[in-house]
C-alpha cells in the first residue's frame, strides 16, 4: 500500500531534512486541501507527523488533525511526541485510526505495551528509525535521531511480539529525505524474520524505481514524503506502480 506522509508545523505543511527542525522546506499547500487531492488521487492512508506536538505537547494541533479526518476522504495515522495515554486518546478521539509511537517504545515499552493490550494492536504503530553500524547491527535511534537507545530493533520487535504488535514503520535514517533510494535489504530481511508484523518502508524513495524495488521485500507499505510534495511523481502513480510493477 502507498500511504502518502505529511508534516506539518503550526497549521503548514513542511519538510525536514534528516529530522533537522533547522533545515526545514516549507510548502505553499493546505493540509485539508492535501488530503483531497491524495484521495482524488487513490490513496486510501495519509500519515501525519505533529511536528509542533512533538515540540510542545500542549500545542498538539489537534484541531486540524480533526478537520482533515473529518473530510471521511480515507484514514490517517497519526503521531509526533506521544508521551501518554491521553495523548493517544486525544488522537484517537479525533478519529485517528492508527497512532505512531516513536521513542516511548523503547524508553517505556511496558507502558506502550499496555496501550497496545487496551487499545488493540491495530490501533498502534510503531515508529522506529535505526542506525545501522559497520558490522550491520541496527540501533534504534531516538529523540529525534539525537540519541542511540542501544537498542537492537530485533530485541525490541521481539519484546513487542507478546502484545501482537501489527504494524511498524522503520526508517533507515541515512536514507531519509535523500531520495537515494530505499534499503531494500533491510527491508526484505524484517518481513521475513517478523512475518506477522506489516512493515510501513520509510526514507530514501525518490523516483518510481525505489517503489518497484521494494515489492519483493513482502512491506505492507511505503511511506511516501518529500518526494510526492517535490513532484517526483505523483500519488497515482505511485499506486499503479505499487499495485502493477
Amino acid at each position: 500500500m502507498i500511504i502518502p506522509a505529511i508534516d506539518l508545523i503550526d497549521g503548514a505543511v513542511v519538510r525536514l531534512y534528516q529530522g533537522d527542525y533547522n533545515q526545514k522546506t516549507q510548502y505553499e499547500k493546505k493540509p485539508v486541501d492535501v488530503v483531497h487531492d491524495y484521495a482524488d488521487q487513490g490513496a486510501k492512508w495519509l500519515h501525519i507527523v505533529d511536528l509542533t506536538g512533538a515540540k510542545d505537547t500542549s500545542k498538539r494541533q489537534l484541531t486540524l488533525i480533526k478537520q482533515m479526518v473529518d473530510t471521511q476522504r480515507m484514514k490517517f495515522q497519526a503521531g509526533g511526541g506521544i508521551r501518554t495515554e491521553a495523548d493517544v486518546a486525544q488522537l484517537l478521539d479525533a478519529g485517528v485510526s492508527r497512532v505512531v509511537i516513536g521513542s516511548l517504545a523503547v524508553k517505556e515499552p511496558e507502558l506502550v505495551k499496555g496501550w497496545m493490550n487496551k487499545y488493540g494492536p491495530e490501533s498502534i504503530v510503531l515508529a522506529l528509525d535505526v542506525n545501522i553500524d559497520d558490522q550491520g547491527q541496527r540501533m534504534i535511534a531516538t529523540h529525534g535521531w539525537q540519541e542511540n537507545s542501544g537498542i537492537s530493533l530485533e530485541a525490541l520487535l521481539t519484546e513487542f511480539k507478546e502484545v501482537g504488535v501489527k504494524h511498524v514503520l522503520c526508517t533507515d535514517i541515512s536514507r531519509d529525505g535523500t531520495l537515494q533510494g530505499s534499503n531494500v535489504a533491510l527491508y526484505s530481511n524484517v518481513s521475513g524474520v517478523f512475518p506477522e508484523v506489516s512493515w510501513q518502508a520509510s526514507g530514501g524513495i525518490g523516483g518510481l524505481d525505489d517503489i518497484r524495488a521494494l515489492r519483493p521485500t513482502g512491506v505492507g507499505g511505503v511511506i511516501l514524503g518529500r518526494a510526492l510534495l517535490e513532484g517526483k511523481f505523483t500519488v497515482e502513480e505511485a499506486i499503479a506502480c505499487w499495485q502493477n510493477g
